[in-house]
């Protein structure tokens, strides 16, 4: 198993983050893609728990309470997609004997390989199928248990006199808010349609020409965003994270209405009742022009509880040395408390080999 640099874990709190988890008895999973990591915040106990487990640049997370298991995009060549489910007891052995750790902590049960072309973002269950932003195609796409990645959605945009362009990235088409069906989802892209500068060109332009796409319409329905991401539904609204200006809001009147600003590119977003739970991360220093409305050497990485409502911040979790969120999704932590690693006291390799030797994990359960 990878070995974590502690100080990646290292964490400060700011206001009632802690509490506020307790009280909705959540588990926060949360990607940090460049560092390789999945981290899971729980209060087990009314006291903070914070776990780890390691992964290569994983981005979209998607929780299926039918299934009982939790999805995790990983976005290298080839794509992977991660399944885990927690584990419930261990296999009755005499040759490396075994306890059932506490909490339902989550491990792999399924990898998949795809293309590295995808390049999958965001992932979502639309009517209770997984589906993915491919970002590399412009295209959203059905990920079935036996067809791969079949495309199922795509902007108007890319449609010329030869049909959709699939061939490569123009629009950074990267997230997904997702209805019950396509045609009620919406999708955020940086770009509304292609144009001879192109998504990781440094001069790519990026201020003021992000948009929301429409799924029934395949149009755009807002525009002047910079680099969204974690576009979601919240009741009968979208919302965003408006990253090159470090915001989070929602789209109204075909524009986007800043609701919070935070001191880093915002991205990872999930709702909780009327709680909105929002990543922030630093800017890479190559990417600074992507973040025209940021303070970008004083951004920073973290999670934040926002009371919707209000509009204000309850609480937060900084890690000094952290560097990209990508995703966050909140789980009951009757499901899962998190993960078996912890930064202070991880399992010895033994255990760690004890455990994975015999766990036993669900996989078709809902406890939620």
């Amino acid at each position: 198993m990878t070995r974590v640099d502690p100080v990646l874990l290292r964490a400060r709190v700011r206001g009632r983050f802690w509490d506020v988890l307790a009280e909705s008895e959540l588990t926060l999973v949360i990607t940090r893609e460049y560092e390789h990591l999945l981290l899971g915040l729980s209060a087990r106990g009314g006291r903070p728990h914070a776990t780890h487990l390691p992964l290569p640049h994983p981005s979209g997370v998607a929780y299926d309470r039918a299934l009982g298991v939790l999805h995790v995009a990983a976005t290298r060549n080839p794509n992977q997609l991660v399944t885990l489910a927690p584990v419930t007891s261990v296999r009755s052995r005499s040759d490396m004997p075994a306890e059932a750790p506490s909490g339902r902590p989550l491990v792999p049960v399924q990898t998949r390989f795809l293309p590295g072309c995808l390049y999958l973002h965001d992932l979502a269950l639309i009517g209770g199928v997984l589906h993915g932003n491919a970002v590399g195609e412009n295209a959203v796409v059905r990920l079935g248990a036996k067809d791969g990645a079949e495309r199922v959605w795509w902007p108007k945009a890319i449609e010329g006199s030869l049909g959709p362009d699939f061939s490569r990235n123009y629009l950074q088409l990267n997230s997904i808010a997702a209805g019950p069906d396509l045609a009620s989802s919406y999708f955020s892209a940086s770009a509304e349609c292609p144009g001879r500068r192109r998504p990781g060109h440094r001069n790519f332009p990026v201020d003021r020409r992000g948009v929301i796409f429409s799924g029934r319409t395949r149009e755009v329905v807002a525009r002047g965003l910079t680099r969204p991401h974690s576009a979601r539904l919240h009741g009968d609204e979208i919302w965003v994270a408006n990253s090159g200006y470090g915001e989070l809001g929602r789209c109204t009147d075909r524009a986007f209405e800043p609701h919070v600003r935070l001191t880093g590119w915002t991205r990872g977003l999930c709702f909780w009742h009327e709680l909105a739970f929002v990543g922030t991360s630093r800017v890479i220093p190559r990417f600074r022009q992507y973040a025209p409305g940021l303070d970008v050497d004083r951004s920073e990485c973290g999670v934040h509880i926002i009371d919707v409502a209000k509009g204000v911040i309850i609480g937060s979790l900084i890690w000094p040395a952290g560097n990209q969120i990508f995703a966050i999704e909140a789980l009951p932590t009757s499901f899962s408390d998190g993960f078996v690693h912890t930064g202070a006291r991880s399992p010895s390799a033994r255990g760690l080999q004890r455990l994975y030797y015999s766990f036993i994990a669900e996989e078709t359960t809902n406890t939620a």
